[in-house]
């Protein structure tokens, strides 16, 4: 490709990732020297530069836009770096390294067409090395190369090389992402970065340089389905102009648009740009544009314009892959807002479905995700969300989460259209009598008493004397037990942490049927965490009422007449509440009953004012 062609194509986006100690500055410092793409007299300055402070000269200073990065060694920010290659121009996202700088590093990363990964040949694949790597994969970045740089660090084995490329080989194949070559480096001497190696002769592949060249461009967005993101309604002239830019796709005048989620559609009358004087015909991906239309339909910001026979997708409830970025952890039941190009929604986490290890792609069922944690969630919405599939349209399909103003989160949209329609074709069918009615007729309304406590603390002894005492009084009342509903509904599940968790989500979930019945129910259950209490509550609703049953547990050990405490303790069961596995005391129940120092009597004389204060005098 000749120079002239080079200036006027487009230039193609990298991002270059790696752990703060493995070079990878150094590598971009080294690479723009070498492609001769440093300002004349750079190098130079800086080492004029670096002799004056004293200080050794390193490649990583022609990085070092802010001072703080040289007092810290560490880069801060994503900025963005130019260079050459005889047969491409190249733009290069610099994405922090540091674990506390990942919320840089994913803004800079989502615009790349491909990335390169730096690991240190001595050190060897780190956590830090397979977290960048699984972002590349979660933003889309599909094509990369890895640099395994300070080759001199271990004497340029060959053997050390093989052994870190098959490491990261099995990573990356494991998450999806093939890497075009696998090249061993030495970033401060050049080596195999833009000229080959004397050092390393055994190594016959592409340098660096060579291996970026060979990557294909990304689709171009203008072959995609047209997407518009309203920014703003403008008047001018007596013209309303329909203000945004254009994601993806192409229009021209006189095309029929649909507005989403109006659906509503109208003809474009006009086309203007502000960079261009006059008016436009067509307008392409990457334009920023005002539109008029044929007619005054209702556009606002957040609104999609697209063309009729290729729209987006619209959903209450969507299935994204989450990077979460606040310190503090994120939980179900949170909300949050979801922004979405140019939209607003306000969400909550209906369900954290799966958190990922980056170290070994384990996945399990979590209560929460922890600061630079990724994970699988589904979020819903009271009113239908209008995107596109991230792997359709990346722009539609990418979205970041808000707390207030502050950014807690990025995620892809992997679906949503299945979450709706199952719900949809779901018809929830009326009773024909309703709660009223059976409270008008029993002269109390449902309710759930859902106490929970340790093993001994007096859970079933308290639930089974209530029953008996408010069966008496002629109240419909019914107790459900953990070891009684274990022996046939949920009969199916074990006591790992997942079984343990769904069987009190069976467990609400049949109580509330009771309630809704008219019944008062007795729930008797450990429920050890915060997290399982909290689901319950939220599938009751407003009949949930909590006990907690309290007891040391000395005292609980001393009530243990099958010595499960005792086996909990030699390691015979796993698992044991509050020995092996964890127990988290409810932190505002409605009612707590201290059986450790009430006797039995004391303690049901408690739970009855509660149940006669709190359920049957609100009947009357």
């Amino acid at each position: 490709m000749n120079a002239n062609n080079i200036a006027r194509e487009r230039a193609f986006p990298i991002v270059i990732v790696g752990h703060i100690d493995h070079g990878k500055s150094t590598l971009i410092g080294r690479m723009l020297h070498d492609t001769n793409s440093l300002p004349t007299g750079k190098v130079e300055e800086l080492q004029s530069s670096c002799e004056r402070r004293g200080a050794p000269f390193e490649w990583s200073f022609v990085l070092d836009a802010l001072q703080l990065e040289r007092d810290q060694a560490i880069t801060v920010d994503s900025t963005q770096i130019w260079f050459h290659t005889e047969n491409r121009r190249y733009v290069i996202i610099d994405a922090p390294g540091h674990r506390e700088f990942l919320r840089n590093m994913v803004t800079g990363a989502a615009s790349a067409d491909a990335g390169v990964i730096v690991i240190d040949a001595k050190q060897g694949v780190s956590e830090q090395t397979r977290r960048h790597a699984y972002l590349l994969h979660l933003i889309g970045v599909p094509q990369v190369v890895v640099a395994i740089n300070k080759m001199d660090l271990v004497d340029y084995s060959e053997d050390r090389f093989k052994t870190v490329e098959g490491e990261m080989q099995t990573y990356l194949e494991e998450i999806g992402l093939t890497a075009q070559a696998m090249i061993p480096v030495i970033a401060m001497h050049g080596d195999n970065l833009a000229t080959r190696s004397e050092h390393m002769s055994w190594y016959v592949g592409p340098t660096v340089s060579d291996a970026l060249d060979t990557f294909p461009r990304a689709t171009a967005p203008v072959e995609r389905p047209f997407r518009l993101p309203v920014q703003d309604v403008y008047r001018q002239d007596g013209r309303r102009l329909i203000v945004g830019r254009v994601e993806s796709g192409q229009l021209q005048i006189g095309s029929e648009v649909s507005v989403w989620p109006t659906r509503r559609s109208a003809k474009v009358v006009s086309i203007e740009r502000w960079a261009s004087p006059g008016t436009e015909t067509v307008i392409r991906a990457g334009q920023s544009v005002a539109l008029t239309l044929d007619d005054e339909l209702f556009i606002e910001r957040g609104h999609i314009l697209t063309l009729p026979t290729a729209g987006p997708r619209s959903s209450n409830a969507l299935s994204v892959k989450l990077f979460w970025l606040s310190r503090d952890p994120l939980r179900q039941g949170e909300y949050l807002t979801l922004k979405l190009a140019t939209a607003e929604y306000d969400v909550v986490i209906d369900s954290i479905d799966t958190v990922i290890d980056v170290e070994d792609l384990s996945r399990h069922r979590g209560h929460e995700v922890e600061q630079n944690g990724i994970a699988e969630i589904t979020l819903r919405s009271r009113s239908d969300i209008t995107y596109d599939l991230f792997h359709d349209i990346p722009t539609l399909g990418r979205a970041v989460l808000l707390d207030g103003y502050h950014v807690v989160g990025g995620c892809i949209i992997e679906g949503g259209g299945d979450i709706e329609t199952a719900s949809r074709n779901l018809t929830a069918v009326p009773q024909s009598v309703n709660a009223y009615e059976r409270e008008a007729a029993n002269g109390y309304p449902g309710a759930v008493l859902w106490m929970s406590g340790l093993s001994g603390a007096g859970k079933s002894t308290l639930a089974m004397a209530l029953q008996r005492e408010l069966f008496n009084r002629k109240i419909n009342v019914y107790t459900l037990d953990g070891d009684n509903v274990r022996n046939g509904l949920n009969r199916d599940l074990g006591f790992s942490e997942e079984e343990r968790d769904e069987n009190i989500r069976r467990v609400a979930e049949v109580a509330k049927l009771f309630a809704d019945y008219g019944t008062i129910v007795i729930s008797a259950f450990i429920a050890p965490t915060n997290f399982v209490r909290a689901q319950a509550r939220e599938i009751v609703g407003d009949q949930f009422h909590e006990v907690f049953v309290s007891a040391d547990m000395s005292v609980c050990e001393s009530r243990d007449v099958k010595g499960l405490y005792a086996k909990a303790r030699r390691g015979e069961i796993t698992d044991f509440t509050g020995i092996s596995s964890p127990w988290e005391p409810p932190e505002n129940p409605d009612l707590e009953v201290n059986t450790g120092e009430l006797s039995l009597d004391d303690s049901l004389k408690k739970m009855i004012a509660y149940v006669e204060q709190s359920i049957l005098k609100s009947a009357k």
